[in-house]
């Protein structure tokens, strides 16, 4: 196992630190119009971006996901994009799509522009005790380099909207950023008298952040609607250098849960350790037999069914500047994991990764407990060539070679007592990787229209580290997708104090515009 990992290294990238020719930049394309309105416009902007993003979105809660799909609504209709509806697909009660679309006269061409509107669980004990995650903060730069909270500008303001300012709250960046990117993307042009095109249609999806589980429901009853030829997704973060990018792929996704079972109740350290075994310690060695020192994952067979690069995919990582140095000093990290592969290279294979582990209490509520159960969450990132389920057949398999009994609900009195070793192992629905070929003629259009809003050479990657489900495109309306993402790389995406640096969404609007006005 280890040979082939470090062999599907060498294949995909081969000499990493070498540089390719980049291509000769166009001159930049007249975008001065909607820079323009989008100047004059910044503090309506901002006042509709603070209102949505202080409505709650949490995956899952049904009562606030809707008002958030409703907002969406308004906010298109507000912009004149025709046919606004909800899509659903056969369960009324999940979230729906919210749709509209655009006819451009005389285009051939139509496009779909992609991003969700719901987001991550949060904590509001690990935000910053003066921000809250709906009740958006403006700050004059990032929290952990000193921003200042500054008040929103209200109608009557003046004041000057610094472009390094950034707003705190969750889902600034991931994704509802997006969504207001692209339609004051649209209403800039509209507004500015500029034609787009390409015919185009909107498409916010609500339980991207849940994996998606009735997407392709939702594309599969609404095949009519959603003809086109590609979809462009705005999702993510550009290069961590700062530079514009183009991803023409991502990786798959799929969450388990495994939870290890202790005595019946809760124990006296003192009166049963060293005879009841405890669960929390038993998971941690669990979990350690699943990687080694240098992070290479165990399993076995975990990375055999892997699709390498093609030599053109791996011509363009080549050409991509590494940021392995800076991110080491800005995270305080000193030695990475991958026996000394680089950051790009450890993105394209797939991750274990523990996302959380719970036994007993920490901290000032730590007790001398025995704990009845430890349960781990992990998280299962998939390349091209594997399948959700069949990697997650590989974890199962692997617990079991290590002694234990793996069943998937709780264990009776008799399981108890007849296995030393059980776990409870859930999977949740996932989803696959997907990958446009760089010379596909959607992913060329979006990379020219790109490159002419920005004078330095723009990153062009052949794969993102992250998971969107856009292999549910392919399989459901045989469809092409490019992403495009526009959010800081420091973001914070997931977790406490996310954050979107405004410079990136007013260059994510211009961004967008050129796309609506691409050649393709």
């Amino acid at each position: 196992m280890q040979n082939f990992f470090f062999l599907f290294l060498f294949l995909a990238f081969g000499q990493s630190q070498a540089q390719t020719q980049l291509p000769p930049i166009k001159p930049l394309q007249n975008l001065t119009s909607v820079r323009s309105y989008r100047e004059a416009n910044e503090h309506a902007m901002l006042r509709e971006f603070r209102n949505f993003l202080a409505l709650p979105n949490v995956v899952g809660d049904s009562l606030n996901i809707v008002q958030n799909a409703d907002f969406v609504v308004e906010m298109m209709k507000k912009r004149g994009i025709e046919n606004v509806q909800l899509l659903r697909g056969t369960k009324p009660d999940a979230p729906p799509a919210v749709f509209g679309e655009v006819k451009t006269k005389g285009a051939t061409k139509t496009i779909i522009l992609y991003a969700h509107y719901d987001g991550q669980p949060v904590n509001p004990l690990e935000w910053s005790r003066d921000g809250k995650p709906f009740a958006p903060v403006l700050r004059s730069g990032a929290l952990d380099k000193g921003g200042e909270i500054i008040r929103f500008p209200d109608e009557k303001s003046a004041m000057r909207i610094n472009p390094e300012y950034r707003i705190y709250a969750r889902s600034a960046s991931d994704d509802k950023g997006g969504v207001v990117a692209i339609l004051n993307a649209y209403e800039a042009l509209r507004k500015s008298g500029i034609q787009p095109s390409v015919n185009l249609k909107f498409f916010f999806e609500g339980e991207e952040e849940a994996g998606s589980p009735n997407l392709g429901d939702i594309l599969e009853r609404n095949k009519a609607v959603l003809q086109s030829d590609g979809w462009i997704i705005c999702d993510g973060p550009v290069h961590q250098s700062g530079r514009k990018q183009v991803v023409c792929g991502v990786r798959g996704d799929v969450n388990m849960e495994i939870t290890v079972f202790g005595p019946k109740r809760p124990l006296h350290s003192g009166h049963y350790g060293n005879w009841v075994p405890n669960p929390a310690q038993k998971l941690v060695l669990l979990l350690a037999s699943m990687k080694d020192s240098s992070g290479r994952v165990l399993v076995e067979g975990f990375y055999d069914d892997v699709v390498p690069f093609t030599d053109e995919e791996s011509a363009a990582i080549r050409a991509i500047p590494h940021p392995d140095e800076q991110m080491k000093r800005e995270l305080g990290v000193a030695k990475p994991d991958g026996a000394g592969a680089l950051l790009l290279e450890m993105l394209n294979l797939p991750s274990l990764n523990l996302n959380g582990i719970r036994a007993a209490n920490v901290g000032a509520m730590a007790a001398n407990v025995i704990p009845t159960q430890a349960v781990a969450a992990l998280d299962l990132r998939l390349v091209l060539g594997n399948d959700w389920q069949r990697q997650s057949e590989k974890i199962k398999r692997h617990i079991q070679k290590q002694g234990y009994y793996v069943i998937d609900r709780e264990p009776s009195d008799e399981e108890r007592l007849q296995h030393a070793n059980i776990a409870k192992v859930r999977t949740f629905p996932g989803y696959n990787a997907q990958r446009t070929p760089l010379s596909h003629p959607l992913a060329k259009a979006v990379i020219a229209a790109v490159q002419t809003t920005i004078s330095e050479p723009l990153v062009v990657v052949p794969s993102l580290g992250g998971s969107l489900p856009l292999y549910l495109f392919e399989k459901h309306l045989k469809s092409t997708t490019v992403t495009v993402p526009i959010a800081n790389h420091d973001n914070n995406q997931h977790a406490e104090n996310e954050n979107l640096r405004l410079q990136n969404l007013w260059n994510g609007l211009e961004t967008f515009a050129a796309i609506m006005m691409m050649r393709y």
